[in-house]
C-alpha cells in the first residue's frame, strides 16, 4: 500500500516520467518517509503500552545481570529476525532506550537489524553458496554482540539525548485502566514522533537525492582500483548511500563477477545497510556527536574486519 501511494503521488500527481532521476528520488522519499514515521509511532506506542504492564526496575535488573553477553546475543538475534533497514530499526532502538534497557544491549539490536536480513540471506545463498550466506549471517550477529558489549562498557549513557525521557517514564505512575494505558502509549508515541519528524525528513531527503542521482556503480567503479585499502575505502564510500541489504545483494553479485573481491563488495553492502548518512541524521536526535561517532567507528571497524575475512575465505 505504501508503494502504491508513493507511485500515485510520483506518477499521477506530479506526472514525473518513470525511470527518471527526479521520479526515483521523489518515490524513494515518499515511501521511506511514510514508512519510517509510521514505524516510529507504532513501535513507540506498542513498547509504551507494554511498559504499563511490566515492572521496569525488574526488567532492567534482568538485562543488567545477564552474563557472558547473553543479553547482547538475544538483542542481536532479535535484530537479525527483523526485516528492517537502518532507519527503520531506530524506532525500536529508541523504545529500548526509553525503557532504560542497557545501552550496549540496545546497540546490539541496532547494529544487527539492518546488517542481517532474511531476504539478503536467501539471495546470497543462491548467488554465492549457503556456506558464505551462513558466514555472512554469523558475522553480522557476532559484530552486533561484540560491538554492543564494547559500547556498553564505555559508559556512554550520558551522551544520550533521550535518556531524560526514559527517566521521566520511570517517575510516572503507570495507569491501570485499559483506556488510561492506551492514552499513555498514544501520548508517548506522539511526543517521540514530533521530536524526530524533522530529522526523518532531512535524513530521508538526503538519501533520496543520492538514491536518484548517484547510482551505486559510481562508487564501486573506484573501489576496484585499490588493493589492500579497498575494504576500508568501500566502507567509507558506502556510508552516503541509503538502501537495505536485500536491494544491494544483486548489485554486489554483478560487481563481484567483474573482479571486485567478495569481501570488499560485502563491506560496501554492509556499510550501505548499517552506516548510512540518513541513519546518522536521525540518530543525531537521540545521541550527541561523541556517541554517534563512537558508534560509527566501532561498527565501521567491525565491517572492515568482516570484509577482510571474506576476502580470505571467499
Amino acid at each position: 500500500m505504501l508503494q502504491t501511494f508513493a507511485d500515485f503521488i510520483t506518477y499521477e500527481i506530479f506526472k514525473l516520467a518513470e525511470g527518471s532521476h527526479s521520479a526515483a528520488s521523489l518515490n524513494f522519499f515518499i515511501y521511506d518517509t511514510v514508512k519510517i514515521l509510521l514505524l516510529i509511532f507504532a513501535v513507540i506506542f506498542v513498547i509504551s503500552l507494554v511498559r504499563t504492564f511490566l515492572n521496569a526496575d525488574r526488567l532492567r535488573g534482568l538485562m543488567q545481570t545477564s552474563r557472558f553477553g547473553l543479553g547482547n546475543l538475544a538483542a542481536a538475534l532479535f535484530g537479525a529476525l527483523t526485516p528492517f533497514c537502518s532507519c527503520s530499526s531506530i524506532p525500536i532502538f529508541i523504545g529500548f532506550v526509553n525503557s532504560r534497557v542497557p545501552l550496549g544491549i540496545a546497540f546490539s539490536f541496532l547494529v544487527t537489524s539492518p546488517l542481517v536480513n532474511e531476504v539478503a540471506f536467501v539471495i546470497m545463498g543462491g548467488l554465492f553458496g549457503w556456506h558464505l550466506a551462513l558466514l555472512y549471517a554469523a558475522s553480522g550477529i557476532l559484530l552486533g554482540v561484540f560491538a554492543g558489549i564494547l559500547l556498553g562498557q564505555m559508559g556512554l549513557e550520558k551522551n544520550l539525548i533521550l535518556n531524560e525521557a526514559g527517566r521521566d517514564l520511570d517517575q510516572i505512575h503507570m495507569p491501570r485502566s485499559f483506556r488510561g494505558r492506551m492514552q499513555f502509549a498514544f501520548v508517548q508515541a506522539k511526543r517521540t514522533l514530533r521530536k524526530l519528524f524533522p530529522y526523518v525528513l532531512g535524513g530521508v531527503a538526503i538519501g533520496a537525492i543520492i538514491h536518484g542521482y548517484v547510482p551505486e556503480e559510481f562508487f564501486m567503479r573506484y573501489i576496484a582500483s585499490y588493493s589492500v585499502l579497498s575494504v576500508p575505502i568501500a566502507v567509507l564510500m558506502g556510508m552516503p548511500i541509503y538502501a537495505g541489504c536485500s536491494a544491494v545483494v544483486p548489485l554486489i553479485f554483478s560487481i563481484t563477477a567483474n573482479g571486485v573481491p567478495l569481501g570488499t563488495s560485502l563491506a560496501f553492502m554492509m556499510s550501505i545497510a548499517g552506516l548510512s548518512l540518513p541513519e546518522a541524521i536521525i540518530l543525531k536526535r537521540v545521541m550527541n556527536v561523541r556517541l554517534l561517532a563512537t558508534f560509527f567507528a566501532v561498527v565501521g571497524v567491525g565491517i572492515v574486519m568482516i570484509g577482510y575475512l571474506f576476502n580470505v575465505v571467499g
